[in-house]
């Protein structure tokens, strides 16, 4: 028998590469064959519950790198949930309907206009389908749990009569209305638009001046005085039906340059700079509120502009007088109401002016900018013309330009429940408190919800006309549509004749002679996804109201945050979530947006095909998801490294526990040594640790603390010295067994933690244990474990450790000055103050061993010699030189009390007493 047989070598099947783009697949069609889902709800049926309601991703193309980061981060705290107490069932949604798909079939060539309605939503339907299907396999490929063959759609039948009775509940409270005001429009999608779908991006606008001369100034102003206005809009000119005034201000009568002139006289410096006033005269101060039904000279029209008050005047930039074209913006169409001014909007809903704007007729609105500013000038109007670059709304879908038009629509009167909705806000709990001063705003601020839309593919808005053009929404029409779309879908709305769709025999006053029409227009799809906690959360059995969470990227604070909370506090009085986490924006490695024509894309799914889903998953825990974060190929690779690490360390514990059963061989704590104890009390701060990041959802804090307890703790410290003890020690001897005592501890606990990031490595992981649980999906989480002296043991190992690394310093001195290579080649001398002798002393442990030194000496401080070879540290000193003897073949630790069993071989007293008593037939040749 040779000395190496006598070594503890264990080996094991764990293998070090993960291999997961392999693994992963094989392990989820095992977890799918065998039902984990279904088993971990059936484990959890009768314990409180916990929704995460899941926001719907919308059905177009593949996932992307924004997608993983919103699915694994409900996926880690849906497994966590699940795993430490909560009933929670996980059903992903999808939304279904709107432009996109419209864009995307049209993208393919077909030709919408050729077919009818139904038609083409058929096709819409079967797009999105297919959408649904590649996303749902993307996010299953990513380890998500769930019930896939089950989620909930925007587009089913049973979704759709619920966001119908929900429309209803809303209409019975008189929160549904018909109105011609200006909203969003988006001529490239040629539709309405909600707040929620606007974005800002910088365009190049002209910046003008006008002159409006005095038609009538009510003996006030003479008619060669002008009112000087200023606008960014030049196109909306034509449809100037008023100049609003600031009441309480004072306006200037000035002369300039042998021109009159009106403006706010608090602006005239300003405004003579500007437009290079050289000569200007004080001609006379008149209030405001004066002005009032005095009349002015369209510019270049043969009308009359009104002089009107406005609250809404500033005196902050521009000339006091607002241009006032009431079907072009908001303020202008409230205050023109009080005058009852016509609402004239001349564009129609591809952009183009309307013979309402004589001269520009089938002109695009931004084009014509040009033809007015020429006009303008003909007429001695324009008094200054140039080009700024400034913030402006676009349709988030088209990216494209909106404007303010005046259309009829149908509206959500927020105003009629605002203040409930913002006592609803308040009663959330917004893990991101900014979160709720930011909704709180926007619900304050926010105008009435245009909830129609001038587009095929989505939910009908269930509304009746009478012969004489009254709408006709009642209890008994919207439950009977909703009960029509339960049984055949919203499709049968465009299928059958308006007679069909109102319930048999149904009479109104509005309609003498039974003569009615339906409405065409579809609802916002922010109204479809906001409806889904009626949908979703009251319907499914196993699910509830209200959802203890909703997530979602910080962009939805104007979206399905905002819808939700919209929808449900006007049916139910309150939030459909107790609580909301958002989740910043996913960047490239240098903090720029993800671009296909940059190529900073990240593909999820290449990326999983190259380092598997549990690479993708750990970054996502690695990353403070609160803010927005980067990710690269570059980032992806040091991810890759740590989780090589944590995974490395595991096999070596896991490597370690070959030959040992925890339920034979396994080893009280309170029979441990003091070194294993305190091992097992930085695992039990570690789960606490780790327990209060799942809890708080800070996954980066959970990320940190298992990296650091693999790396400092187990790694860099206990592993390191186990060596002496796991390979050299007889098989079964009390500090071997000990050791691999609080190895098993830490790889079960370890595997539990990682469970809900790294579902595959972890499973891997508890196939080399001897749990009752077949999955560790189907394992509790490890529970915080309370030891009497978990106080006194932490003190004086964390005391130790300060000391520990004084020593692993000078060792490192000691190998840079080539006295020594490795640690256990050290003879280690501690001059030690009274302080220091007192806790090694107080330790009970073999601090030579624990140090990896061949010889320690501890010695009082004042023993210390003069020596410059000595490290000087606060409280103690340290003297490492070579130590010298013979290196024992079967430790290697350098000894100078050895026994010599061949010409090259020998073995220190510890050794040799091992061999004696275990392996004599080593000794005997």
């Amino acid at each position: 028998m040779e000395i190496k047989e006598t070594l503890n070598l264990l080996k094991t099947e764990f293998p070090m590469r993960a291999n997961l783009p392999n693994k992963e697949p094989e392990r989820q069609k095992e977890w799918e064959e065998s039902d984990i889902y279904n088993k971990r709800q059936a484990l959890n049926k009768d314990k409180p519950s916990f929704i995460l309601h899941d926001g719907p991703p919308y059905a177009n193309g593949n996932i992307h790198i924004g997608h993983a980061l919103n699915k694994i981060s409900k996926d880690i705290i849906v497994r966590y949930k699940s795993m430490s107490g909560y009933r929670a069932p996980y059903v992903p949604g999808w939304d279904t309907h709107g432009l996109p798909i419209e864009q995307a079939l049209t993208n393919t060539g077909v030709d919408r206009k050729s077919m009818s309605v139904v038609e083409f939503r058929k096709l819409c339907e079967d797009y999105a389908w297919k959408q649904i299907e590649k996303q749902r396999t993307d996010f299953k490929r990513l380890g998500v749990a769930g019930e896939w063959d089950n989620p909930y759609v925007t587009l089913t039948k049973d979704y759709e009569a619920e966001q119908i009775r929900v429309f209803g509940k809303m209409a019975e409270k008189d929160y549904i209305y018909r109105g011609l005001k200006p909203i969003y429009w988006s001529p490239s999608s040629e539709s309405a638009l909600a707040e929620a779908e606007i974005e800002y991006h910088d365009v190049r606008s002209p910046n003008i001046y006008v002159a409006f001369k005095v038609k009538d100034g009510k003996s006030l102003l003479d008619t060669d005085t002008s009112f000087v206005i200023w606008t960014t809009t030049p196109w909306t000119l034509p449809a100037n039906l008023a100049i609003a005034v600031k009441p309480d201000a004072q306006y200037a009568v000035v002369e300039a340059d042998g021109r009159k002139f009106v403006v706010a006289s608090e602006m005239v410096e300003d405004i003579a700079e500007t437009l290079e006033w050289e000569n200007v005269t004080l001609i006379n101060e008149i209030e405001g509120k004066e002005l009032e039904g005095i009349t002015a000279q369209h510019p270049f029209y043969d009308r009359e502009s009104l002089l009107i008050l406005g609250d809404h005047v500033t005196l902050e930039d521009g000339t006091g007088l607002v241009h006032t074209a009431p079907g072009h913006g908001e303020d202008d169409f409230i205050v023109c109401q009080k005058y009852q001014l016509p609402v004239l909007s001349p564009v129609d809903a591809k952009g183009l002016f309307t013979a309402e704007a004589p001269g520009l007729e089938g002109v695009f609105y931004d084009k014509a900018n040009k033809t007015i500013t020429e006009w303008l000038e003909e007429n001695d109007a324009l008094l200054k013309l140039d080009f700024f670059t400034h913030s402006y709304p676009h349709d988030w879908r088209t990216k494209k330009p909106v404007i303010f038009r005046a259309t009829p629509q149908w509206f959500a009167s927020i105003n009629n429940f605002r203040e409930e909705i913002l006592k609803a806000v308040q009663d959330v709990d917004w893990l991101q408190p900014w979160g709720m001063q930011r909704i709180f705003n926007m619900v304050r601020d926010r105008g009435d919800w245009v909830i129609s839309r001038q587009r095929a593919w989505g939910v009908p808005l269930p509304i009746f006309y009478g012969e004489n053009g009254d709408a006709i929404i009642t209890p008994e029409t919207t439950e009977h549509v909703a009960q029509l779309f339960e049984e055949h879908g919203s499709n049968i709305w465009f299928e059958k004749e308006t007679v069909e769709l109102l319930p048999e025999g149904f009479t109104h006053p509005s309609s003498p002679n039974g003569v009615f029409t339906k409405e065409t227009d579809i609802m916002d799809v922010w109204f479809d996804s906001g409806s889904s906690h009626h949908a979703v959360l009251r319907k499914r059995e196993n699910l509830s109201f209200p959802a203890d969470l909703y997530l979602e990227g910080s962009d939805q604070y104007r979206g399905w945050f905002n819808s939700s909370i919209t929808t449900s506090v006007a049916i139910n009085g309150v939030s459909p979530y107790k609580a909301v986490l958002s989740q910043g924006m996913v960047l490239d490695g240098n903090g720029k947006k993800m671009s296909k024509s940059i190529g900073n894309v990240i593909d999820p799914n290449k990326v999983i095909k190259q380092m598997g889903a549990d690479l993708i998953r750990l970054w996502v825990s690695s990353v403070d998801t609160q803010a927005d974060v980067r990710v690269s190929m570059d980032i992806l690779k040091q991810v890759s490294e740590i989780y090589r690490k944590i995974r490395n360390t595991i096999r070596f514990l896991i490597q370690n526990t070959e030959d040992f059963d925890i339920n034979k061989d396994g080893v009280a704590y309170e029979e441990l040594r003091p070194v294993d104890q305190y091992l097992m009390n930085r695992l039990n701060q570690t789960v606490k640790n780790v327990t209060d990041g799942y809890e708080r959802h800070v996954f980066s804090d959970i990320f940190k603390e298992i990296n650091q307890f693999c790396t400092v703790d187990v790694s860099n410290f206990y592993a390191n010295f186990s060596k002496d003890v796991l390979y050299i020690d007889a098989p079964d001897d009390y500090n071997r067994r000990a050791m691999q005592t609080v190895f098993y501890h830490i790889i079960r606990d370890l595997t539990k933690l990682l469970a809900p990031i790294l579902p595959h490595s972890a499973e891997e992981m508890w196939t080399y244990l001897q749990e009752e649980e077949d999955y560790v999906q189907l394992a509790e989480f490890p529970e915080v474990r309370s030891y009497d002296n978990e106080a006194e043991v932490l003190d004086k190992w964390n005391a130790f450790m300060k000391f520990r690394d004084k020593v692993l310093k000078a060792n490192e001195v000691a190998r840079e000055n080539k006295i020594i290579g490795k640690d256990f080649e050290a003879k280690t001398t501690i001059y030690a103050s009274n302080q220091v002798k007192e806790l090694l002393e107080s330790l009970n442990s073999d601090i030579r061993q624990i140090l990896i030194a061949s010889d320690l000496i501890i010695k009082d401080l004042s023993e210390k010699p003069e020596d410059e070879s000595i490290l000087e540290f606060e409280g103690v000193s340290i003297k490492v030189e070579h130590m010298s003897g013979e290196v024992c073949t079967r430790c290697r630790i350098t000894s100078e009390n050895t026994v010599q069993i061949s010409d090259e071989e020998y073995l220190c007293q510890r050794c040799h007493e091992i061999c004696e008593k275990h392996y004599p037939e080593v000794l005997a040749k």
